[in-house]
């Protein structure tokens, strides 16, 4: 027999999200937040899982909204357990990702007077929320109204904003009454808002009078349309378009590894390169020296396509677009007549230089970071879901080709916090095989990622353990400091072999080039666990290799 928790509130929260078709729900455990755990754990529709660390289950649950590309639920207790899921929602915020965060709490007259696990709940998500929200409790007048309303504006506010929204909800004692049967409740009238697009006429006009057009794609899912739109404009080479690896769109006329062709340009490499129209699509860059880039040159235009975000990156933004990129182009398309420019070929002459010299580079270098990613471009098999850490994972993804994959990594506030949590949570919703390669720091920090009873047996982890966090011994400044080995590169001597066998992973591991090509070869075939790989670069200089890769693309 099916036990419904006996509050009108949570009764009526799973009868909006299946309304919505909200269907998976992330619940850490706790009292607090008992009734919703009961009720949705028996509500027919609802997927629910069992995460235990809030701060793991924020980004399991952002994994899962990335993989689904629609809202999930998260639950917890009261009390710091809320605060745990703040790095999550940080993140969701910039990734425009929907997370939709109830947070049971003490009645509202409990807080600050030192009741147990109670604090300020309220409107804590707030500088990063899309909506705070805050139910009635069921005992108060007209609670039910005001409750439905209240849950009907947050939820359509998750879904229109893409974004995470949150609903603080005060529950009285007593918190375990049940009931069998459920009340019927009202249909519900969507209010959802359609967004519409309509090309500006100077917009047409102001592409025509420009001879330098450079498109510029940061963090973004993979769009076929829109992969087709921008190959209708270089076709002819009538613009130029710079991507990055988890820009997610490719064709043989894209310009993909921006840092091997700009790494070392001079102010006067500046004004050469620069465009007089800058188009950019998609959220975070990770190319700092492409935004050193931009400023430096100052555009006339810039225009930022994005239905959400317009920031301001390099400073001379003139448009901000609100649209879909791909709605956007389908009418530029019809308004403009590409015509070639020769600033496609000033650009195609030094990616031939540029990728002559990588090629070069590759076939001396010898085992090393830079040398794992470069047999991982080549081994991994195509069309799996591939998701880098932040740090110096995304950085060194940057420099090599990854056939048809999909590229995954939290470019919203560029952390390391949460890579493998968010892996895991967007493995547990794919039938394709998930595919994480992560720094060892990263790993480490994230380890109740793998504390997770629903990762499927054809996920795979690679580690690249360089014994700390290698990239502050590239980047200029930490290594003038004291301070670097204990504080900064924080060195360690671990290892994952225990953890994987701790939490039900195969393990395997290399330390040579020999090694690695060998076991590369069978990893991502089935097997009956999750696989991680180890692979051990701790007796190389991997800072001194990178340095001397660009250093080499100079000469």
């Amino acid at each position: 027999m099916k036990q419904y928790s006996a509050k009108r509130s949570i009764q009526l929260l799973a009868y909006l999200l299946k309304e919505y078709g909200i269907s998976n729900v992330v619940i850490s455990p706790g009292s607090r937040n008992a009734p919703l755990a009961i009720h949705f754990s028996e509500t027919d529709g609802l997927n629910c899982y069992s995460i235990v660390d809030e701060r793991s289950a924020g980004f399991v649950g952002l994994g899962m909204a990335k993989s689904e590309k629609k809202p999930v639920a998260l639950t917890c207790t009261s009390g710091s357990a809320a605060a745990n899921y703040y790095p999550a929602v940080t993140e969701a915020f910039y990734s425009n990702i929907p997370l939709l965060l109830l947070t049971a709490d003490r009645p509202s007259d409990y807080v600050d007077i030192f009741d147990g696990q109670t604090i300020r709940q309220q409107g804590i998500f707030q500088q990063h929320s899309y909506g705070d929200f805050q139910l009635v409790e069921d005992s108060k007048t007209n609670a039910e109204e005001e409750n439905f309303s209240i849950i009907k504006k947050a939820i359509e506010r998750c879904i229109e904003k893409q974004g995470p929204v949150h609903i603080n909800i005060p529950l009285e004692e007593p918190l375990y009454e049940m009931m069998a049967e459920l009340p019927v409740f009202p249909p519900v009238e969507k209010t959802l808002q359609k967004k519409t697009y309509t090309l500006p006429p100077r917009l047409a006009a102001n592409w025509h009078l420009s001879k330098r057009v450079l498109i510029l794609v940061g963090t973004r899912d993979y769009s076929e349309e829109l992969q087709m739109q921008l190959a209708q404009l270089v076709k002819n080479h009538s613009a130029v378009v710079l991507t990055e690896v988890n820009s997610n769109l490719h064709h043989e006329k894209f310009f993909p590894y921006i840092d091997r062709y700009i790494f070392n340009f001079t102010e006067e490499d500046y004004r050469t390169y620069a465009p007089d129209l800058l188009i950019t699509i998609g959220q975070n860059v990770v190319s700092k020296k492409v935004k050193q880039f931009l400023r430096k040159a100052a555009p006339k235009n810039h225009w930022h396509i994005d239905e959400a975000w317009h920031p301001d990156t390099f400073f001379v933004l003139n448009e901000k677009i609100e649209s879909r990129p791909e709605a956007f182009f389908s009418q530029l398309l019809k308004h403009i007549t590409p015509e070639p420019q020769a600033y496609y070929n000033l650009w195609d002459v030094l990616r031939d230089k540029k990728d002559l010299k990588h090629q070069e580079y590759c076939l001396k270098t010898s085992f090393s970071d830079f040398k794992f990613f470069e047999i991982l471009s080549d081994k991994i098999p195509e069309n799996v879901q591939l998701h880098f850490s932040n740090s110096s994972a995304i950085r060194y993804a940057q420099l090599f080709e990854y056939k048809k994959n999909h590229i995954h990594c939290n470019r919203g506030t560029s952390g390391i916090d949460g890579s493998t949590s968010t892996a895991m949570g967007f493995a547990m919703r794919q039938q394709q095989q998930t595919v994480l390669v992560t720094g060892d720091v990263s790993f480490f920090y994230d380890i109740n990622g793998l504390w997770n009873p629903y990762i499927p047996p054809y996920t795979r982890i690679i580690i690249f353990n360089n014994a700390g966090g290698e990239i502050f011994k590239f980047i200029p400044g930490p290594d003038t400091t004291n301070a670097l080995e204990e504080f900064i590169l924080t060195r360690h001597h671990h290892n994952a072999e225990y953890l994987a066998k701790h939490f039900g992973f195969s393990y395997s591991k290399a330390d040579d080039e020999d090694t690695l090509i060998r076991i590369l070869d069978n990893f991502f075939k089935p097997d009956a666990k999750p696989k991680i790989l180890e692979v051990d670069t701790t007796a190389v200089e991997n800072a001194a290799v990178l340095k001397a890769y660009f250093q080499f693309l100079k000469d």
